[in-house]
């Protein structure tokens, strides 16, 4: 594996950075890491909060920190005071790299810092929210980094990654295809994630490139034919990030486009399944086969490893998993349990039917939200949909959609008998939802991941208020 120094050496002469000042980014990359001698010579390795907002200084300042080693810290340069407060509470950086400044943290004890975490050295930590929206850092290292991307180059087998990026480089999902690039030899672009819908009429050429995207940008892009036809120039299109329906992955079959299905988190380094796009045009719409340097088991509630086609637990063993929550690390046995329920068929495709936290139990029936909103979408009458259960005293729980109307100019609900009628035809009668609200917009962070906990808020002030009832 080549160190993060190596790398770069490597790629100093070599203009990969298409729309970007490659100039820029190496000079950057050498004054940052002057800055860090200084610090090391002393016999300190400080531990960086980077937030900058501007993708080289961004990119320049992580790969100074790898290459010096020192731990650093992944942020989004649009927290709010709340959420960066959250941050510094959680790190206790030495220094924090934004907005091209560099400033000393005065609220951080270093001396608490040495003596709890001397093991930090080359730790890499990735910002995660989940669906909950609490801020906790994954501890990674340029190993189980590099794991995920010589994974990913043998599932493809493809030596060198283009990559198209218009996801956030602070999270997992923007930061692997950066690396992917760099560490391959591959070309990198960065592009805001608005100017998606706009590059149809550019003269760049995708077909050598790999594009990840979110369902919710998916959707954007297949707006018009225009649009969806530069998709389908794309040598992949990664799809990730939160659940995709069938609807949605009906058009992009219709459009052709290579789409690849994944599953994978931050705390795996991005993806460990993932669907080729031929098996995708060809009809299957599974998250696909797990990569070479992953194992996935489905468990039952006790542990036990089930037949193919038997929902359980997923359970991860990987070599790019990550090491805990900083700054508890996970036990180095025990292979990594998520929340997550699905199973393997008897081709060892991976399907994900839900969370198991998410599961609502609602007079003695469980329901996944997954399976509710695929089906509201299928109704092609909304821009986006969100389910959650609610306590009720007679059913446990009540089904609950929030949800924003096609067209949502002038949001108006939609009749609960049309929803009863359309629905009859994919859910049985226990899976409607009691409640519709209709909102403007649903809360959503920018890898398309729905935030339940303000779902569930925007659900109680809605009812309490003025609900419409199925």
């Amino acid at each position: 594996m080549a160190t993060p120094l190596i790398c770069f050496q490597a790629r100093q002469d070599d203009d990969w950075l298409i729309g970007l000042d490659h100039r820029r980014f190496v000079e950057q990359v050498e004054e940052r890491s002057q800055q860090l001698a200084a610090f090391i010579q002393q016999g300190s390795w400080p531990k960086i909060l980077l937030m900058e907002p501007d993708p080289i200084a961004f990119l320049a300042g992580f790969l100074a920190a790898a290459i010096a080693e020192c731990p650093v810290f992944l942020g989004n340069p649009n927290w709010t005071e709340t959420e960066y407060q959250t941050a510094l509470d959680l790190a206790h950086p030495d220094l924090i790299w934004r907005d091209g400044i560099v400033s000393k943290a005065s609220t951080v004890s270093n001396s608490r810092a040495t003596d709890l975490f001397s093991d930090a050295k080359g730790w890499i930590m990735i910002p995660t929210g989940g669906t909950s929206g609490r801020i906790r850092f994954v501890i990674h290292t340029w190993s189980t980094l590099m794991a995920s991307v010589q994974g990913f180059r043998q599932h493809f087998q493809v030596e060198r990654v283009h990559s198209y990026c218009v996801l956030p480089l602070y999270h997992v999902s923007g930061l692997m295809q950066f690396l992917r690039s760099f560490s391959s030899g591959g070309r990198l672009m960065v592009r805001p994630s608005k100017a998606l819908e706009q590059e149809c009429s550019t003269e760049f050429d995708p077909t050598e490139f790999f594009l990840s995207l979110v369902p919710t940008q998916l959707q954007r892009s297949l707006q018009t034919p225009q649009q969806a036809h530069w998709l389908a120039r794309f040598r992949t299109v990664l799809l990730g990030g939160a659940p995709a329906w069938d609807e949605l992955l009906k058009q992009a079959r219709q459009h052709q486009i290579r789409l690849a299905p994944t599953y994978g988190m931050t705390e795996t380094a991005s993806q460990i399944a993932t669907l080729h796009p031929d098996a995708f045009l060809s009809g299957n719409s599974s998250s696909g086969t797990v990569l070479p340097h992953a194992c996935i088991t489905i468990c039952d509630a006790a542990g036990q490893s089930l037949e193919s086609n038997q929902i359980g637990r997923v359970t991860i063993q990987a070599e790019s998993l990550a090491l805990g929550y900083y700054p508890v690390l996970f036990s180095s046995d025990a292979p990594f349990e998520v929340d997550d329920l699905g199973f393997l068929n008897r081709q060892d495709y991976l399907t994900i039917v839900g969370r198991r936290s998410h599961k609502i139990i609602t007079g003695g029936e469980n329901v996944f939200p997954e399976e509710v909103e695929a089906a509201i979408q299928a109704t092609n009458l909304v821009e986006d949909v969100g389910v959650v259960g609610m306590p009720d005293r007679y059913w446990g729980e009540v089904i609950v959609a929030i949800y924003r109307p096609k067209h949502g100019a002038e949001v108006k609900a939609i009749a609960p008998e049309t929803w009863r009628f359309l629905l009859s035809r994919t859910l049985a009668k226990f899976k409607h939802p009691k409640y519709w609200i209709v909102v403007e917009q649903l809360p959503r962070n920018a890898q398309g991941k729905i935030n339940r906990e303000q779902l569930k808020q925007i659900a109680t002030e809605q009812i309490n208020r003025d609900p419409i009832t199925g």
